[in-house]
């Protein structure tokens, strides 16, 4: 497994540790250096940049996993204030 899959991997551990009943969608590729990663639960939907590094490196570091963790909390409580 490369790193970039290692933190594929990590990232959706992560997301069904926060919320079981949610979804994420990691593409393959990064766009410049950014994962535009789309997170949906029920019908809503919204969409989370995460950079390739913080992505490899969540894996590893801990402060790193919990800065991506915060962001993918925002995000499901946004998606739950508006749906």
């Amino acid at each position: 497994m490369d790193d970039v899959e290692a933190g594929r991997a990590k990232f959706l551990e992560v997301l069904k540790k926060i919320d079981p009943k949610a979804e994420g969608v990691v593409p393959v590729r990064s766009t410049n250096n950014n994962f535009l990663i789309s997170l949906s639960k029920g019908k809503a939907r919204k969409f989370i940049s995460v950079s390739e590094d913080d992505l490899i490196d969540m894996v590893d570091d801990d402060l790193i996993r919990e800065g991506v963790e915060s962001q993918i909390q925002e995000t499901l409580d946004a998606m739950k204030k508006a749906g």
